[in-house]
C-alpha cells in the first residue's frame, strides 16, 4: 500500500517536532519501522522498480515454442540458458499457456499450446 506524501511528511514532521524515536512513530501511526526509515531517506513513492529487464529474448522465446511446443519449461530453461521461473514469467507475458489435449491419439501430443489474448495493461 502506498501512503500519500502528505501523510508521509505529516509523520516526519512530527517525528521531529516531538523528537520521537523511528520506533515510536511507527507505533503511533500504525505503520512498519522500516518505512518510517525509508521515508526519512527518501520522501517520495518509488513509481517504478529497480529491476533490469528480463534476460530473456521474448522473440527467441516465441520461436523456441513454436519450434519445440511439447517442451517442458526445464527443457526451455536449459536451451535458452535461464531459469525454469524465468521461462514461466515469460510465458505468461508473451500470453502463452498449455491446456491438456483430451483427444490425443497414441503418439500425439500431449499438450495444446494455446495463444492467449493480450491482457490489457495497467
Amino acid at each position: 500500500m502506498t501512503y500519500s506524501l502528505d501523510f508521509r511528511k505529516q509523520i516526519l514532521k512530527i517525528r521531529t517536532e516531538e523528537k520521537l524515536s523511528i520506533a515510536k512513530v511507527a507505533k503511533r501511526f500504525g505503520v512498519g519501522v522500516a518505512t518510517v526509515m525509508r521515508w526519512t531517506k527518501k520522501i517520495e513513492a518509488q513509481n517504478k522498480r529497480n529491476k533490469p529487464a528480463t534476460k530473456i529474448d521474448m522473440e527467441i522465446l516465441k520461436k523456441d515454442v513454436e519450434a519445440h511446443p511439447d517442451s517442458y519449461h526445464y527443457e526451455r530453461a536449459e536451451r535458452l540458458k535461464v531459469s525454469k521461473s524465468g521461462i514461466l514469467y515469460a510465458l505468461k507475458r508473451l500470453g502463452v499457456t498449455y491446456k491438456k489435449n483430451p483427444s490425443a491419439s497414441e503418439g500425439g501430443p500431449r499438450k495444446t499450446l494455446c495463444f492467449l489474448p493480450d491482457p490489457p495493461r495497467p
